[in-house]
């Protein structure tokens, strides 16, 4: 067999693949049902899948404590390997090492796979968010989950026995590594781009996408279709949402979309390094970042993630950043431009952004026909127009949606 041209995954050879199949699957599913259960969140249920699928490579389970405070304080594990983001299962009660325990998604009640106890250890909440999410404010979205997790995180392998309903219900769009990893050999690619979505693309996410196409052999757009916060667009919108923008105004032989099934952390920049991380595990050699990636309101730089990036050593990451600049529509340019292209003034650009599209659509403003193709608009409008008004959420404005950006300090 001719050796992959792809990009190796992180901290490994192979993918580390901890989903049973087969017989050893039905006997380990009923051996999980004699087992004490720990009830799961949503983040620790896609958390788990994605162990099990290889997304997580080389990951062999929920982290230690030095695994934690290791990543937590230097992005680095134990045994050495790059990791940005705490990876943790928390519960209110504590069990002794070596107990063998079944883990339940909490959303669906389906046994999701089994772990052996290695630790059980409490953990300083504030600490993880303050290096993780840079704030304690508990309005971050992020430090609410955690601040929300229960008093004990317990520590072990685990052995992953379903991927609940994403296969099913985001048929076509949902892959694993071992899957995309296969297209882009059959493509021929060497060289791909991923484009990290929660939002549907606007002109400014379709200009970052086709600035890599010409830079790559192909885009990967690789959309979450796990938990987001209230306001966000449900993921079977934006799915379809992208499908038309592809089919209509891409080369459909550069582009392959698919979906992920992790839960937004909303962590700015160390979320950015975990989807450069993940990325890789999927085959791909360059991850785009652009303003405010993975942000919410204003806890972060509109570049503090290009900056984190920069900064990495020598070896931590394999997966390269494509950083690019800001982006919006300029009038006196006639078309899409960045502030490197760019000569004229801020009142001359119509900066884009998904929450400014998220609030004019709730609010059923008008949208200027430079913010988005009008396919797009259009399935859009009808998902807002089918919102109940005591359904709605208010979306707020922040500066990087304006161009006015101004980092908010910690409480």
């Amino acid at each position: 067999m001719a050796k992959s041209k792809l990009i190796s995954p992180h901290g490994s050879d192979t993918l580390k693949i901890l989903l049973l199949e087969g017989k050893e699957r039905e006997d380990e599913l009923k051996r999980a049902e004699t087992l004490p259960k720990v009830v799961m969140t949503t983040r620790e249920t896609g958390d788990l899948i994605f162990m099990g699928i290889g997304g997580f490579t080389p990951l062999e389970g929920f982290m230690t404590e030095a695994d934690w405070k290791g990543v937590c304080q230097d992005m680095k594990m134990t045994n050495g390997i790059f990791w940005p983001i705490p990876v943790t299962l928390s519960h209110d009660q504590k069990f002794d090492a070596g107990t063998d325990i079944c883990l339940v998604s909490g959303e669906t009640q389906e046994i999701m796979g089994t772990m052996k106890v290695s630790e059980c250890y409490k953990i300083d909440k504030e600490f993880e968010c303050k290096n993780v999410f840079t704030t304690t404010d508990p309005e971050h979205p992020g430090v609410k989950v955690v601040m929300e997790q229960k008093e004990w995180n317990l520590a072990g392998p685990v052995k992953v026995l379903s991927e609940s309903y994403f296969p099913k219900e985001f048929a076509g769009i949902y892959q694993t590594p071992t899957e995309s990893r296969k297209i882009f050999e059959e493509k021929g690619w060497k060289t791909i781009a991923a484009l990290q979505l929660r939002n549907p693309m606007h002109r400014s996410h379709e200009y970052l996408a086709k600035i890599a196409i010409e830079v790559s052999d192909g885009l990967y757009i690789h959309q979450l279709v796990g938990k987001l916060k209230p306001g966000d667009i449900p993921a079977d919108v934006r799915v379809n949402c992208i499908d038309t923008l592809v089919e209509n105004f891409f080369d459909k032989d550069r582009v392959v979309t698919g979906g992920y099934p992790l839960d937004m952390r909303y962590a700015g920049p160390r979320e950015g390094l975990l989807h450069a991380v993940f990325r890789q595990n999927f085959g791909c050699s360059h991850m785009i970042i652009g303003r405010d990636h993975a942000g919410v309101g204003n806890y972060y730089g509109p570049f503090d993630a290009q900056d984190v990036f920069f900064k990495l050593w020598d070896g931590a990451l394999k997966c390269k950043m494509l950083p690019i600049d800001w982006t919006f529509w300029c009038y006196k340019c006639g078309g899409m431009a960045s502030m490197k292209t760019c000569p004229h003034a801020k009142e001359d650009r119509l900066f884009l952004s998904g929450t400014a599209l998220r609030k004019a659509l709730s609010e059923a403003g008008d949208v200027p026909a430079e913010f988005s193709r009008p396919p797009v608009l259009a399935l859009l409008r009808e998902y807002y127009a089918g919102i109940k008004d005591e359904d709605k959420v208010e979306v707020k404005m922040h500066g990087h949606a304006t161009g006015d950006a101004k980092v908010k300090k910690d409480k």
